[in-house]
């Protein structure tokens, strides 16, 4: 095998990102606060040998938070990752992942300098065969451990420090639900108290960016695992929905014939086993999930308490959602007016965007409608329709972006909750990623939407069809005008000759002089016609 060759499966076969590198999951990384392990390629922390990234230290936020945490140094989320590690690689150029072994996304190639860009596509769109494939590689993910990752099942405490090092095995699917799950969890506070006002994925800034890179590796570990590399996470557009229309067989699973709060039996998502969703036994316990076996998906779309949300979210609400020009705003959480993150999210009213937490919408409202394990949020990614629904989300939140263009800078830098700053890194991701570097375009990310792509031909074709229009119409009277014009232009032509020819014989010395110097420096590229 050439080396190229094998080099271009040792960027292939790297690990993707997640939670805690197995490799980095032992007494000795724990107690040196570094995880630097190294890459394949070369054997060098982080492929320093390659010029791939080296191990440095991490430089952290030291921005104000706002007033919603009061605590310090009493939950292993905050500063993250410092409570473990201080000591990360830092890639150079185009490479990312825990020991610079993979391309940032948007880019591959052996050296990542090839761009490319993917298509999430309307999972209705999709053909049979393409459908069929999406749903047995959620079935694969299911069953299929992750190679390159653990989850902790103690706090750093418990672990005695590091000393007593408390990790376990988790499939692939699985370990986003409890990455889900650790970001959004209570703050254990000791003996049976817990500060339930934290969640460093929601109900703040962060909410958009982190669920975008959750989306793009959770997207990424599924290309990996089946060596698709094409493989892209398709959408629901839940917009003027009057019912749960992927709820069925053929596609997400339908309604238990018996059981309205179950699966039905032909679906191969009633077999499935959900996980981290007993936050109140977790919490009396003092611990954390271990992603231990705790029944069945429970679905029951459309029976969910109709006076918190009526049905689920219009177009009319989308687009309003939409014409809002500040992403953030006030105490930057869920008591946000005028925010298009907390409309969006929805914990501000789709018609008014004034907060108000005893309604439902937007995004909030698919959760509830579900009626099930979605509608609790820590474990609401046990149900596979989570990645379809906050793929449309993503979408939207790509819409906005394209329409009012902010710059980096709109994102807040200082005084959101905690975890949601603009240089705070999201929680619980290794390697590190800063919230507002995922405040961008998903075209810069190397992905696009279907139905914004049909757009954006829309409005170019919206823009010309009116002139082209016009021009058909008076398509007869601009031939006949250029014939006239052809006409006008060759008799000026032959009188211009003319004069030119009689005047031939007249003195240089005594022609007038047509245009004085001073006359010819202001002249301008004009027509007075």
């Amino acid at each position: 095998m050439s080396l190229f060759a094998m080099g271009f499966l040792l960027v292939i076969l790297q690990p993707c990102a997640g939670q805690f590198p197995r490799a980095c999951a032992n007494t000795e990384s724990l107690l040196r606060k570094e995880c630097c392990p190294p890459w394949a390629g070369d054997g060098s922390p982080c492929g320093e040998l390659s010029g791939r990234g080296s191990c440095q230290d991490i430089l952290l936020s030291q921005a104000p938070l706002g007033p919603q945490y009061p605590f310090s140094g009493v939950d292993d989320r905050e500063d993250w990752p410092s409570v473990f590690y201080n000591r990360t690689c830092q890639c150079k150029g185009n490479f990312m992942g825990f020991n610079c072994g993979e391309c940032k996304f948007g880019f591959s190639g052996v050296r990542c300098t090839e761009r490319r860009m993917r298509r999430r596509r309307n999972i209705f769109q999709l053909t049979r065969s393409e459908k069929n494939k999406f749903l047995a590689y959620l079935n694969l993910a299911k069953s299929t451990p992750s190679r390159d990752y653990v989850i902790a099942t103690g706090t750093y405490a418990q672990m005695s420090n590091g000393y007593n090092p408390m990790f376990q095995n988790i499939n692939v699917y699985d370990l986003f639900v409890w990455v889900h799950y650790y970001a959004s969890r209570d703050t254990l506070l000791g003996g049976s108290k817990v500060w339930r006002d934290v969640d460093f994925a929601h109900e703040a800034p962060g909410f958009l960016p982190w669920h975008r890179v959750f989306l793009l590796l959770w997207e990424r570990e599924i290309q990996k695992i089946t060596g698709d590399e094409h493989f892209t996470i398709p959408y629901w557009d839940w917009r003027d929905a009057k019912s749960c229309v992927v709820c069925t067989d053929e596609y997400m699973g339908g309604r238990h014939p018996t059981n309205p709060n179950l699966l039905s039996p032909a679906s191969f998502f009633s077999s499935w086993q959900v996980i981290c969703t007993r936050s109140e036994e977790y919490n009396s316990r003092q611990a954390l999930c271990n992603a231990a076996s705790e029944g069945p998906i429970l679905r029951n779309p459309g029976n969910n308490d109709k006076s918190r949300t009526p049905r689920l979210p219009s177009s009319a609400e989308v687009e309003f959602c939409l014409s809002l020009t500040q992403y953030e705003s006030g105490s930057m959480d869920k008591m946000a007016n005028y925010s298009f993150r907390n409309t969006l999210e929805g914990f501000a009213d789709p018609h008014t965007a004034i907060s108000n937490t005893s309604q439902s919408g937007m995004h909030n409202a698919l959760h509830i409608y579900m009626n099930g394990s979605m509608s609790e949020v820590q474990g609401s990614a046990n149900d596979p329709i989570f990645v379809l629904h906050h793929a449309f989300v993503d979408s939207i939140f790509e819409r906005w972006l394209r329409r009012h263009r902010p710059l980096r800078e709109v994102y807040p830098a200082a005084n959101a909750p905690i975890g949601h700053n603009r240089e705070s890194y999201m929680v619980p991701f290794i390697p590190l990623y800063r919230n507002g570097d995922y405040f961008i375009s998903s075209r810069e990310l190397g992905y696009d939407y279907e139905y914004l792509e049909e757009q954006a031909l829309g409005s170019f074709q919206d823009f010309f069809v009116p002139y082209l229009e016009q021009a058909r119409q008076i398509w007869a009277w601009l031939v006949g005008a250029a014939v006239i014009g052809g006409i006008i232009t060759a008799l000026l032509t032959g009188i211009t000759l003319a004069c030119k020819k009689k005047r031939s014989g007249t003195s240089a010395e005594i022609q007038p002089l047509l245009i004085e110097s001073e006359d010819y420096n202001n002249m301008s590229y004009q027509s007075n016609l």
